[in-house]
């Protein structure tokens, strides 16, 4: 057992615990408090909160699993929809979100497309974040298991439970300032650490002569088909990300959300970098790792114990907080989008706390059975980012941005773009290694134009 490492993480775990406790006592007062943070997130919070969400254990496990596998070129293109659609999103999108969304995107949604479109949609962001959320799950059970020897099954769970312990206490108030905590440490560590694990690599030009001949090339092994599949998944997500979203709503002005998407630009392009050196490290320090989704963790624990047990503790906290995050952001979706939306429209702000606090409980054991069915973090990943950017981003856009999308269009892409993704790899088990995204997006895409264009003379008849 490494105990160092294991103390670390119960005291940053129980340090953010007492927090979020703290900052539900003094600043939740009601619905609005709770999920969106009384919208008054300041700018280091809100960038803070945006880089966790974003970063979470999808970028130290799942990511981590596809630079170890394919090489740190492959990952640079794997990667290149991140900075490609924060920066669209901190031109275009954060004000305007900012100005349009109240809680969550469906709402949006609906003004464009219509009720039955609102619901879809929120059934579709739930499916997809709840695959997020089971893989932040995982990797918690990896880590315990690294540090105590415990079984990832048992380590997933207990995970779980301090998971579900932050969203049901804090909701987005305790979950913003957490993220910004953990955000400052681990980048500080991982700056400190980089040049430590190139050295026990044997300093930069022997890592780079040591890695392998296959994992120095452009695609890394993969066909360019495929790699386009693991590329496109992530500019989906991040163009349509309501998580995201609910971070710039809870903005205290349009001005200071666009401010937060640049810097949210500029801080992920050095996150990207980070990983990526870190992890091309341990192609060389750990050449047969059985767990590639570990590679990041392995090589944190290789580091100077304090280094070290501040990226380990700080890998934990992140993939709590995103976790939670996505927990909340999907309970929301669950009880705005349809339970007040449908069948309780007068419900008291009491009843709607209560109600967030349950579904978070009940998404979060749909989350724990969820990840039972896919081999790897990177496949959840995959899977997630798809129905998420297939599923919604085109419509979303769509209503954004032309004028001339509608109801039949959004709604049409809505359903081919999920049930494209869900029949994809659910299943046909992802056929020939392409993501679902590879047929899903377009399909999406065109759906909507389509059906858009032939109903322009209906819309203006109703």
């Amino acid at each position: 057992m490494e105990t160092t490492y294991l103390i670390f993480i119960i005291a940053y775990l129980v340090g953010i615990s007492i927090y979020g406790w703290y900052l539900n006592k003094k600043f939740i007062t009601n619905s609005d408090d709770f999920v969106t943070a009384g919208r008054v997130l300041p700018f280091p919070v809100l960038v803070g909160t945006l880089l966790a969400t974003w970063m979470g254990s999808g970028m130290i496990t799942g990511t981590a699993n596809f630079i170890y596998e394919r090489g740190p070129i492959a990952a640079i293109f794997f990667l290149i929809g991140e900075p490609v659609g924060l920066l669209l999103i901190a031109l275009f999108l954060a004000k305007r979100i900012r100005e349009k969304v109240s809680y969550t995107l469906p709402e949006l949604i609906e003004e464009k497309y219509g009720v039955v479109a609102r619901t879809i949609v929120a059934l579709c962001i739930v499916l997809a974040y709840i695959g997020i959320v089971s893989y932040q799950f995982t990797a918690g059970g990896y880590i315990l298991n690294l540090v105590t020897g415990i079984s990832v099954p048992l380590g997933t769970f207990i995970s779980a439970v301090f998971i579900v312990f932050i969203s049901v206490v804090g909701g987005l108030v305790s979950v913003a300032y957490t993220d910004a905590i953990g955000t400052l440490i681990i980048f500080a560590a991982m700056i400190i650490g980089l040049p430590l694990a190139v050295s026990q690599a044997g300093g930069l030009s022997a890592l780079l002569a040591a890695l392998p001949a296959e994992k120095t090339t452009v695609t890394g092994g993969l066909s360019n088909v495929q790699l386009i599949g693991y590329m496109l998944p992530v500019i989906f997500l991040v163009l349509g990300e309501q998580n995201i979203y609910q971070r710039f709503g809870a903005a205290k002005d349009p001005k200071e959300a666009t401010r937060s998407g640049f810097g949210l630009f500029g801080l992920a392009l050095l996150l990207d970098f980070l990983v990526i050196a870190l992890v091309a490290t341990s192609i060389v320090l750990f050449p047969n790792l059985e767990n590639p989704d570990t590679a990041f963790l392995q090589v944190a624990m290789g580091l100077p114990t304090i280094v070290g047990g501040l990226i380990i503790a700080c890998s934990v906290a992140l993939f709590v907080t995103t976790a939670d995050s996505y927990l909340l952001s999907a309970s929301t979706n669950v009880i705005y989008d349809i339970w007040v939306r449908l069948f309780r429209p007068k419900a008291t702000d009491k009843e709607k706390i209560v109600a967030i606090r349950v579904c978070i409980i009940l998404l979060a054991l749909f989350a724990l059975v969820i990840g039972t069915f896919f081999p790897s973090i990177l496949d959840i990943q995959m899977y997630a980012y798809s129905m998420y950017g297939a599923a919604i981003t085109p419509a979303l856009l769509g209503a954004l941005f032309w004028k001339k999308a509608t109801k039949a269009g959004g709604l049409s892409s809505i359903i081919v773009g999920g049930g494209t993704v869900l029949v994809w790899d659910v299943l046909l088990k992802t056929p020939g290694d392409l993501n679902s995204i590879l047929i899903a997006g377009p399909l999406a895409i065109l759906v909507l134009i389509v059906v858009s264009l032939g109903t322009q003379n209906r819309k203006k008849k109703f």
